[in-house]
Parts: C-alpha cells; sequence; structure tokens
C-alpha cells in the first residue's frame, strides 16, 4: 500500500492534541514507554482525518498499538464514534483495557459500551416462556427440543447475569438450549410491544450504547446497521472500522439475504406457541424440506435469474404455506391471556420477513447474485449485492467519516468500496517489528506446479523437512480441508511431536492447547490465517501450501469478475489472494523478539512474473532465499537456541 498522505505536522491543533494525549496515555502503560513512530504517526493522520470530515485509510503492521492510535483523536472529537472490529478478542482488549487506559488518562470523564447483535443475549421473555410449566413447555417447539435441564440451567442464570451476554457464561451452551431462550431480530417484537421489554438485556445494551461516548461493536452488527439506515445503533459523528479487509465481504452479507430450511422449521415453531392448528405448522415444515429437496440440486452453483422449473415452484408453495400462516397468526387476538401478544408478534415479524425474502429470491436484480450453499442437508439459498458501493455510498460515505484501518489492506480497497479519490486519504504506517532481521521467506522454487501430479507429494516432503529443522513448532495453513486432511496423513505419524488439526477441538481450545505445548504443530485452514496470536518460541515456522486465489466458482466472485471483465484478475483475485498470503504470514511475528521463517510451497511466488512481484510486496518485507538449506539453518538456530 503506497502512502498518499503526508505525516501532518504537530503545528494542526487537533494534531497536536491528540499527539499529547497519545502520550500521556502511552506513559500510563506498564513499565512506562513512549509512543511508536508509527503509532504517532497513524494517530495524527485519524487527527487530522475527523477534524476535516474526511476518509482515511491506515495499514498499521502488526505491534503498532493502533488502537490506542485511532482512540484519542476520535475521542478528543467529543463526538459519539463507534469502534467496528471483526473479532471478540479484540472487542474485549478496546473494552476491558484499551478505553480503561485511556479513560485515566483523561481530564474529562469517558463513558463506552459493548453492544452485540440481539441473538447474543438471553430473552427474559423467552425464559419467562418456558418456565411458565410443563403445559406451556409442550406448546413451545423451542423449548420441546432442547434439554430440560440446560435451559433450566439457563433460567437460573438469567436471574444472576447482570449482562445477559452469552459470552459470560460459564459454559458454552448448546445450540438448542441457548435458541429456546434467545430470539433473533426477524422475531423481536421491541421493547414497546413485549411484556418483558423494560429489564431485556438487550435493550439495556442499546439503551447503554445510546449514551456512551465510544461503542465498540463487531462489523457483522455494523454492516446490519448499514442495511437498515441507521436501526441498530444510535447516531455517530464517526466510525472506525478495524480489520478493514473483510468490510466489502461483510457489508455483501448483510445486505443480502438466507433462505433455507432452518428458517421454515423456526418458523414453524413461533406459530405452533400460539395456533392451534397442527396442519398450518406441519405445511411449514413439509415446505421447509421440499425446498431445502430442490436447493440441494444446485448446491455450490449459481442462480440464473428469474427463477424457472421445480425451483421457482418449490418457492412459490412455501410462500403459499407462509403466507396462510400469516393469516392464521394475524387472527389470534392482541389480547390473548398470558404472553400470547408477545408470541403473537414474535411470529408476525418472522413471517413477514420471510414473506419479503421469498418475493425478493423469485426476481433477483441484475446488481445482486443468488447460489446455494452449505453442507447437502441444510442447502442455503443466498442473495447478495455484486458491488457494495451503492450500499456504503449512501450509508456510509456520505453521512459521517470513517477510518479504515488493518495490518494488510488490499491493493484497491478503496475503489473496490466505493470511494473517490479525492474524498480519501491513504497512508501505511508499517510496523515497529523488525521483519528483515527477524523473518526469512522461503519459497521452494524447484517444487512442482501446484496443478501437476507430483506436486502434493513433493510439497509433503517439504514440509516435513522444514517441521523437522524446526522441533515442531509449526503452524501449517491450507488453503482446502482436503489438502489438510492428506497433508495430516502423509507425514503426522512421522513426526515426534503432537500434531493437532482443525477438526480436533474448537478454535480457541485449539490455540490454547497449540500456545501451551512449544513442540506442537498445528495444521489448519483459511480460518486461522487471521484472527489468532501465538507469540514466542512456540511458533517459528509457518507454511502456506498454495498461494490463496479464490475458488474460480465461488458465485459472488464470480459476478464481479464478469463486471471486471479483461481487469478480473487484477481487481478481484490477486487482491484477495495478496491479502490473505499476508494474513497468513503475518502469524509468524507478533513481538519484537519473535524469530522464524515463513514458507510458502507454492514455486508460483517465485516463477509467475505475471504477479508474483505483487504477492511480495504485500507480504512484510522479509529476507528471502530459495534456498531450504538455508531456512533449515536458521529454524535449526532457534529450535537450538536456550529459551
Amino acid at each position: 500500500m503506497t502512502a498518499t498522505l503526508e505525516p501532518p505536522g504537530p503545528a494542526h491543533p487537533a494534531v497536536a492534541a491528540a499527539l499529547e494525549q497519545l502520550a500521556a496515555v502511552v506513559a500510563r502503560l506498564p513499565g512506562g514507554g513512549e509512543a511508536r513512530p508509527g503509532q504517532r504517526e497513524m494517530a495524527a493522520a485519524v487527527a487530522r482525518a475527523l477534524d476535516q470530515e474526511r476518509h482515511l485509510v491506515v495499514q498499521a503492521g502488526t505491534g503498532t498499538g493502533k488502537s490506542l492510535a485511532y482512540l484519542v483523536p476520535a475521542v478528543l472529537t467529543g463526538e459519539r464514534v463507534v469502534v467496528a472490529t471483526a473479532t471478540k478478542a479484540l472487542q474485549d482488549q478496546l473494552a476491558t483495557k484499551d478505553l480503561p487506559l485511556l479513560a485515566a488518562a483523561l481530564d474529562a470523564p469517558l463513558s463506552w459500551a459493548l453492544l452485540k447483535g440481539r441473538s447474543n443475549y438471553i430473552c427474559l421473555q423467552r425464559v419467562r416462556e418456558v418456565g411458565g410449566g410443563e403445559e406451556q413447555m409442550g406448546l413451545d417447539g423451542l423449548a420441546e427440543r432442547a434439554p430440560a435441564e440446560e435451559v433450566a440451567r439457563l433460567a437460573a442464570w438469567a436471574d444472576e447475569t447482570d449482562t445477559g451476554d452469552r459470552a459470560d457464561l460459564p459454559v458454552e451452551p448448546s445450540p438448542r438450549a441457548w435458541a429456546a431462550v434467545s430470539v433473533g431480530p426477524r422475531e423481536c417484537p421491541g421493547a414497546a410491544r413485549c411484556p418483558m421489554g423494560e429489564p431485556c438485556f438487550a435493550e439495556r445494551a442499546r439503551r447503554a450504547a445510546a449514551e456512551a461516548q465510544v461503542v465498540v461493536v463487531n462489523t457483522h452488527l455494523y454492516g446490519l446497521d448499514l442495511a437498515t439506515r441507521g436501526g441498530v445503533l444510535p447516531e455517530h459523528g464517526a466510525v472506525v472500522i478495524d480489520e478493514a479487509h473483510q468490510l466489502e465481504e461483510i457489508v455483501s452479507a448483510t445486505s443480502g439475504l438466507e433462505i433455507g430450511p432452518g428458517r421454515f422449521v423456526a418458523l414453524a415453531r413461533a406459530v405452533r406457541a400460539i395456533v392451534a392448528d397442527e396442519s398450518i405448522v406441519a405445511g411449514l415444515e413439509a415446505a421447509g424440506g421440499a425446498l431445502a429437496d430442490e436447493l440441494g440440486e444446485h448446491r455450490d452453483r449459481r442462480l440464473r435469474s428469474p427463477l424457472s422449473g421445480p425451483l421457482l415452484d418449490a418457492v412459490v408453495a412455501a410462500r403459499e404455506r407462509v403466507d396462510r400462516a400469516l393469516a392464521a397468526v394475524r387472527g389470534v387476538p392482541t389480547d390473548g391471556p398470558g404472553d400470547v401478544g408477545a408470541r403473537r408478534e414474535r411470529a408476525l415479524r418472522a413471517a413477514t420477513a420471510l414473506v419479503d425474502d421469498l418475493d425478493r429470491v423469485m426476481a433477483v436484480p441484475d446488481t445482486d447474485v443468488a447460489w446455494v450453499e452449505g453442507p447437502p442437508d441444510t442447502p442455503v439459498l443466498k442473495v447478495a449485492p455484486i458491488d457494495v458501493a451503492v450500499v456504503l455510498r449512501d450509508a456510509l460515505w456520505d453521512t459521517r467519516s470513517v477510518v479504515l484501518t488493518s495490518a494488510t489492506i488490499p491493493t484497491g480497497l478503496s475503489a473496490a468500496l466505493g470511494l473517490e479519490p479525492d474524498e480519501v486519504d491513504e497512508v501505511d504506517v508499517g510496523s515497529p517489528f523488525d521483519h528483515e532481521a527477524n523473518a526469512l521467506l522461503y519459497c521452494p522454487a524447484h517444487l512442482p506446479d501446484p496443478r501437476a501430479a507430483g506436486y502434493e507429494a513433493a510439497m509433503h516432503a517439504e514440509l516435513e523437512a522444514l517441521i523437522v529443522a524446526a522441533g515442531g513448532r509449526t503452524l501449517a495453513l491450507f488453503t482446502s480441508w482436503r489438502a489438510m486432511d492428506a497433508a495430516v496423513g502423509a507425514i503426522a505419524h512421522r513426526l515426534p511431536w503432537p500434531v493437532l488439526t482443525q477438526r480436533d477441538l474448537p478454535k480457541p481450545a485449539l490455540v490454547e492447547a497449540f500456545t501451551t505445548d512449544e513442540s506442537t504443530c498445528l495444521f489448519a485452514t483459511l480460518g486461522f490465517f487471521q484472527g489468532i496470536d501465538v507469540p514466542g518460541r512456540t511458533l517459528s515456522l509457518v507454511t502456506i501450501d498454495r498461494i490463496p486465489f479464490p475458488r474460480p466458482d465461488e458465485p459472488l466472485l464470480q459476478a464481479r469478475r464478469e463486471r471486471a471483465r479483461a481487469e478480473a484478475f487484477r481487481t478481484v483475485d490477486l487482491p484477495r489472494a495478496a491479502m490473505l498470503l499476508a494474513q497468513g504470514a503475518g502469524r509468524l511475528i507478533r513481538t519484537g523478539a519473535d524469530r522464524g521463517v515463513v514458507a510458502v510451497l507454492d514455486p508460483r511466488l517465485a516463477t509467475a512474473a505475471r504477479y508474483r512481484w505483487d504477492l511480495v510486496r504485500a507480504l512484510p518485507p522479509m529476507r528471502r532465499t530459495r534456498e531450504r538449506a538455508e531456512a533449515e539453518a536458521l529454524l535449526r538456530q532457534i529450535r537450538d537456541a536456550a529459551p
């Protein structure tokens, strides 16, 4: 990423104030300290952008301290600011570490709130309904399918918790149990129409957010706010989007829709709670099953609009079933006994949303793309906008200042998001870590092309030799589950160290196990290219089996390629591959003391003249080699060094 913004000088009032406050905050860090040059440069750039009501894109490498670099100038504006980030770890860091530190250093009071989507909070009305005795439990489809003891424990927890936040539970609940005591945005009738609207945990969190100066959310929730034109979050003067390389895909998802058999099952349960006609409930479940059967015929394929044939028939039949259920729900008196009013409103909202989405999929506009994905038994029909620029222009760029930041900013991100060159500044503040001294990029140019028959066996041999030299301590990343499983089957039994795979444990537990045992290896797929932090000796080798080009048949990208025509590879495929490659390589150096090797086991990184330098330039500035002996020597040196 090329810097197009000169670092603002401290003579600028907003910049001077931000730099002074940043120094005061950093001085309160354990052991004291000074703001890093990149952190100061970023804080100055953010201060000037917010002061001049401009947009800013900042690439800030690992270790920059970017959260304080954007929080300090954002808070000093005096306006409410929303910080949206893709990872729970960063949300927790902001809410429990960075913001309290900033508040302690400020002369003025500072308030903040962490806000999540409605389904993350236990619903007191649902707890009240499922706890209403055996008869009521039997009427409620959600409760009758959930483990009764677990639901009872959740209900007891609802009386004790201050937040109602699922993340605060001591044990992760089963999906069925949580579904029995929570509601999503499509079902919730809102505080005014719910008997438990006043003490509602989700509403309480929204009220706290409405009064806070800093609101921390996940990027998905911010995307929903954009899609609903401000229907989720309070008014705010600026937004910082951390991990901004994910924004395009998240906005595509939140601006689109999903229809699968699960929505019909959920609606059937909601209707069963207030409508006595079992044929209506059975009809909804049957419609969902019939639609799933037809969707299964198109799984992993793009759908052309308008729909036709048996799939259209299934959608039309499903809509008729939902219409019948909707009419039955409307016939239930609003002043019925007990909680009937709240149940009626939930069913109405869910049915109306499903009708609207079914209408939309029958004639998808040219601006959107429709496709089917998911496992064979629960396929899902998805619709998403091809170009998110229109959504972002109306809901974001024309309404407030935006700071986009990430350790890896894909080439052309501003253009892909619809930002005009004259309204956005861009800056790369680098990383404080000495990648050139501490990291080596190894690419075995002698390997066969990844599409050749002999590639996989040769790649496995290369991987095994590197792991042996490292003494374990390896994060082996693969671009597919099949490739990961093949590598595990080929070499894990020959290694003297434990080999964990992504199939073994949930992600947090897997990372903890990998971190705890220094010699362990972890084999994983694309989900581990980003969002994990394993500093120290437990990780001295990161391997990537192939350049992570997106699949050619991925429907949304396929549609974007069609629009880009001759520029498709340069504007669609290459930026995504470069970003993912850089994210994967970025797992290695997480502190100033880390050392190691990044091995990209795809010879095209060394031989593809058309694009290799685009990929190399996206990576941290490491020393480079094509000689395995050089990589092995460094790995052995790190392995044998005293802890």
